[in-house]
């Protein structure tokens, strides 16, 4: 794999993309409402902050979620006697090569503990804002010439409508550096009775809070107290347990903040003017950390946005005018770019949801820490990439040492589903046999090295990378077991692959994690040679004697041993990962080369066998990007526009029966197959795009590097 440095590249337009062009572009793929979305609302955001806003720009009729990545809760513990403690889990040992090895696997005997450290801690929902009408029977449906525009080049969210005749205009802004919401409101109404109200829930502990979370009407397990400040401002402090934050509120002009009402933690802001602009910041500290005005939010975040957009790499597919799928493409291209920077742009990795809803009680995957982070790196945003890219599996070493250490490993072993350490001191990932089995997130770190080394390929690029390098690695060569009768290193037992649906004690050396392993000790062999250094022999040896890929009639096999590929239900649903092993990751560069005829023929049989109706998220991105390497970027465009690859009015993936909607793995994926069309890959022919054929010539894009 050669080193690529942070080229422009571009298309067979001669020249730029100008800063016209992408305004231009990029607004067309403008969001418009007339109503309140049952499932998904228009947000403003800054990846650390989100809010979530219905039809009238706030809250009113539907409580979508302000999240942050600050804002946690947990539960009291359990006192059921010898589970009172994070200390007391024990898990579960299971037989692997020969000896007992803890993992974190719920103990039947200690379900309270093991639910609670699943359960704990989860994201708050930390406020809804919305209008009081002056009564309680108000619907959306008595506002009449409803009207809704989210503006993705400057982050203005622009509402309208009317009640009673009066008209009321909204804009609605979040501030790029701090977790604020800027409020402007112009209506007549104001002096008529129409006010703002404040309402705090209680969290709840469901897995999938989706569309809402917390509970309104549950007032008496926490509290809520307001404290006027001056006559301008106002504070609320909310308390759940051990956790309390405060809702800083400033406004220009007159105006007051009351209550709670009796019996609710609901409070109100009227205002005698007919004009009125508020802030209205989130933060665990007393002292508002970042006093800021209306003005200075607005003109921020069109700072911050202009920037976002003309900075990065870019795609304009508006001069295919002969195809339809290029403009339903561009949308979702555009979208996902915008809903990606609001919700995963984070300071740690994102949940699924994003700052949306709670999926897995908001904790974040580290499986889809890939998917979620490496579209910042392929579209040149390392910015975003960096605010939780090295930095996570930095902060998360001790556990994860101590995790492999544990299990008689060397180096680090990189779990599952997680919560930042800040949120979870000292606790183990969440139990589940799942969490505590899959190994596909094992070589994410390095896969995210060599992308920025290629951008970067300099010595502080190796020395920020180099410990998280070595840990990991270290257990990837220590967990691969030695087959003496066989002659070769074997993944697993026990173990669950990608796909998440095989008998983890039956599963042997699966297609993808094979493929990724060889890859990732590539990498860091390869990273040691670059310092002057040699690879440690181990690395080199597993390397070298993994386990051939497992084929069947021709194909490469979900596992080794599997029974009925090919011809039973069983075997063809879920993740079709082997497709990865040529697609998300690039050809092996070293040992024996992938069999293309075996690619081409496996390709072949999950487009026509595949339960792709029971597919979700980015499998269809990972197909796309084997279409690619293949040769066929129609059928690329195909995948990326399935009809179970969904993405709703406001560009939002749909997570459909199997997980909450939004679903971001689907809008970060698409990113990275797109930039993969947009760039190329190392030994394609040219590095100017590989689209359809009618495509070439209309496509203009710049600011991309080739693919590994």
């Amino acid at each position: 794999m050669r080193a690529v440095s942070l080229l422009l590249v571009l298309s067979s337009f001669a020249e730029a993309v100008s800063v016209g062009q992408r305004r231009k572009v990029v607004q067309s793929c403008n969001v418009h409402r007339d109503k309140s979305s049952d499932t998904t609302p228009l947000q403003v955001g800054n990846g650390n902050f989100a809010f979530g806003a219905d039809v009238t720009g706030l809250q009113t009729f539907k409580p979508y979620a302000i999240m942050s990545t600050w804002g946690w809760h947990n539960f009291s513990l359990p006192t059921t006697p010898g589970q009172t403690s994070v200390d007391d889990f024990t898990g579960v040992q299971l037989w692997t090569h020969g000896r007992l090895v803890t993992y974190e696997i719920p103990n039947p005997a200690q379900n309270d503990i093991s639910n609670w450290l699943r359960e704990n801690p989860h994201r708050l929902n930390l406020a809804r804002v919305g209008f009081d009408f002056g009564c309680d029977n108000v619907t959306e449906d008595q506002l009449q010439h409803r009207f809704q525009e989210l503006d993705i080049w400057t982050g203005k969210l622009s509402s309208y409508f009317a009640y009673n005749g009066h008209p009321v205009r909204v804009e609605t802004w979040a501030d790029p550096d701090s977790d604020t919401v800027a409020v402007s409101i112009n209506s007549n109404l104001l002096r008529k009775g129409l006010g703002l109200f404040f309402d705090f829930p209680y969290p709840d502990n469901e897995k999938f809070n989706a569309p809402f979370v917390g509970h309104f009407n549950l007032t008496s397990r926490h509290s809520t107290v307001l404290e006027r400040l001056s006559r301008r401002s106002a504070r609320i402090r909310h308390t759940l347990q051990n956790t309390t934050y405060y809702t800083h509120v400033s406004w220009s002009g007159h105006g007051t903040v009351t209550g709670p009402a009796e019996g609710s933690h609901r409070y109100l802001f009227t205002s005698p003017q007919t004009n009125i602009q508020l802030t209205i910041t989130f933060a665990p500290s007393a002292t508002n950390p970042h006093p800021t005005s209306y003005r200075r939010v607005t003109s921020a975040s069109r700072s911050w946005c202009g920037t976002f957009w003309t900075t990065g790499a870019f795609i304009d597919l508006t001069s295919v005018r002969d195809d339809p799928r290029a403009r339903a493409l561009q949308q979702r291209i555009f979208l996902s770019q915008y809903l990606t920077a609001v919700n995963s742009a984070s300071a740690y990795p994102p949940q699924e949801s994003g700052l949306v809803n709670n999926g897995w009680y908001g904790k974040f995957h580290l499986e889809m820490t890939l998917w979620h982070a490496l579209p910042f790196a392929r579209w040149n945003r390392f910015p975003l990439l960096w605010r939780s890219i090295p930095d996570t599996y930095t902060r998360l070493l001790p556990s994860v040492r101590a995790r492999a250490r544990m299990q008689g490993y060397a180096g680090a072993r990189w779990g599952k589903m997680m919560a930042p350490l800040s949120a979870a001191p000292g606790g183990p990932s969440a139990p589940g046999d799942i969490n505590a089995l899959l190994i596909w997130q094992q070589p994410h770190p390095l896969y995210f090295a060599e992308t920025e080394w290629r951008a970067f390929p300099n010595r502080t690029t190796l020395e920020r990378w180099d410990e998280v390098i070595t840990a990991t690695a270290d257990f990837m060569a220590s967990y691969a077991w030695w087959n003496a009768t066989t002659g070769v290193y074997d993944l697993g037992p026990p173990m669950y692959p990608v796909s998440e649906n095989t008998d983890a004690n039956g599963t042997r050396n699966p297609t993808f994690e094979l493929a990724y392993w060889r890859f990732g000790l590539d990498v860091a062999a390869r990273w040691k040679e670059r310092q002057g250094k040699p690879a440690p022999r181990e690395w080199v040896r597993v390397r070298d004697g993994l386990a051939p890929l497992p084929m069947v009639d021709g194909t490469y096999a979900v596992y080794e041993g599997i029974e009925g590929m090919w011809t039973s239900n069983a075997t063809t649903n879920d993740h079709p990962a082997m497709a990865g092993i040529y697609g998300l990751l690039p050809p092996p560069a070293s040992g024996e080369p992938l069999d293309m005829d075996a690619l081409k023929k496996t390709a072949g049989k999950i487009k026509e066998l595949w339960a792709l109706d029971y597919s979700y998220g980015w499998d269809f991105s990972m197909l796309a990007m084997n279409s690619l390497r293949l040769g066929d970027p129609d059928q690329a465009v195909e995948y990326l526009l399935h009809p179970i690859f969904q993405f709703d009015d406001a560009g939002y993936p749909v997570g459909g029966s199997r997980v909450p909607t939004p679903y971001f793995p689907n809008s970060a994926s698409l990113l990275i197959a797109t930039a993969m069309m947009a760039g190329g890959w190392d030994g394609s022919e040219g590095i100017t795009g590989h689209w359809p054929k009618s495509w070439e010539n209309h496509v203009r894009v710049e600011g991309f590097t080739p693919a590994l």
